[in-house]
């Protein structure tokens, strides 16, 4: 099927599926290699480590394909190994092949967010910013689904977790194979992209490169709040669901707040709102030095989720507006690598710190990193007027 225009809500319908499929396994990983297959707490490490890897490996990947072959094809072929996964997950889950199809499945989602990100920097009669605060507003939506359905499924059954999320994948390949075969402008200079000289400036690359090491560094600390910070919080007598209901509010701030995020394009440009949110991010583990009452963690996640929600979606919407668009695929699937490594970093580093040192040292020594990556990307683009997109 050839549809004439991309349309924005297929990229954002195919976002929030495959989010809300990947939240139904990213959660049951540990807990179901530990108390269903019996393995270590290490082996569980192990493959987390390597599925992180993996989504590497596929958010590079991807936006190679994207640029250099074909991107509905580049589109479609990855979501044909996770659904596959995925349904193999059904019958055959004891070990290894549970670790075997969950790192298929990060390979191929980590494909797919590039690919997606780069569709969404085609999109006619949006701004680029709008899109992506679109993109993550479901990807935000899928995660509180899945881990939603994950929480309700389980105590019933594994194998229903594993159906539904072969379900989510199957609908998220159908609308990638229905509505992604669109003409996209860089198809024809792409093709040519070996005798062409277009290329992004080498000043605007170094901004795209200072970002992403910014976004690592953030991604490390978000990480924390993941890992670590469940038994910071447990350890001071807060009971583990108030932990989880921190996560509730995270999804339903993000919400609500992201069709507010979208007016900002009228009153900053997208430089700003990157240091600013970003900043605001930061200031929050700042803050988790002193934190110790629930109340103080509700006031510093919803700061963090502020940050969050102002500055990381605006971040592929930059990076189009620095970048050639022969190479957006190329330069979509950075942000994403980066994020995926401080996500592999973060629980090692955090688990480090904390064993030598303390908490407050952690919270203090993440926030160092953050601004001062931070402050490097406001220097490189000091002298950059950023258009409103």
């Amino acid at each position: 099927m050839q549809s004439k225009n991309l349309k924005l809500k297929w990229i954002v319908a195919a976002s929030l599926l495959n989010n809300t499929g990947a939240a139904l396994l990213w959660p049951l990983t540990t807990v179901y290699m530990h108390e269903y297959l019996g393995e270590s707490m290490t082996v569980a490490g192990v493959v987390m480590f390597v599925m992180s890897l993996c989504m590497m490996a596929g958010n590079y990947l991807g936006g190679y394909l994207y640029d250099r072959w074909n991107p509905y094809q580049a589109a479609v072929i990855p979501v044909i190994f996770a659904t596959i996964s995925a349904v193999l997950l059904i019958f055959l889950h004891n070990w290894p092949f549970f670790a075997v199809w969950l790192c298929v499945i990060s390979f191929a989602d980590g494909s797919s967010i590039t690919v997606i990100n780069s569709y969404g920097t085609k999109v006619k009669g949006q701004s680029t910013r709008y899109v992506f605060n679109m993109l993550y507003m479901a990807m935000n939506i899928g995660v509180v689904i899945g881990t939603l359905l994950v929480g309700v499924l389980l105590p019933i059954s594994s194998s229903l977790v594993f159906t539904t999320t072969a379900v989510f994948y199957g609908l998220f390949l159908l609308i990638t194979v229905l509505f992604f075969n669109v003409p996209l402008d860089h198809q024809a200079h792409a093709h040519q992209l070996e005798k062409e000289t277009h290329r992004s400036s080498s000043h605007n690359v170094h901004i795209v490169y200072a970002i992403c090491t910014c976004l690592m560094t953030i991604y490390l600390s978000y990480v924390l709040w993941e890992t670590v910070m469940s038994v910071r919080i447990t350890n001071m007598h807060i009971p583990f669901f108030a932990y989880s209901l921190l996560w509730t509010i995270n999804g339903g701030v993000i919400m609500v707040g992201q069709p507010l995020v979208n007016k900002l394009a009228n009153y900053i440009n997208v430089r700003n709102q990157i240091i600013w949110g970003l900043a605001i991010f930061a200031s929050s583990f700042i803050l988790l030095i002193f934190a110790r009452t629930f109340t103080m963690f509700v006031i510093d996640f919803l700061i963090l989720t502020i940050g969050e929600m102002t500055g990381i979606p605006a971040v592929p919407a930059y990076i189009d507006q620095l970048t050639d668009p022969s190479e957006t695929g190329h330069y979509q699937g950075l942000p994403n690598v980066a994020m995926s490594i401080g996500r592999a970093i973060g629980p090692l580093y955090g688990g480090l710190i904390i064993d030598h040192f303390n908490y407050e040292i952690l919270f203090l020594t993440v926030s160092l990193m953050m601004l001062l990556t931070l402050i490097i990307v406001a220097f490189l683009t000091r002298s950059k007027k950023s258009k409103k997109i």
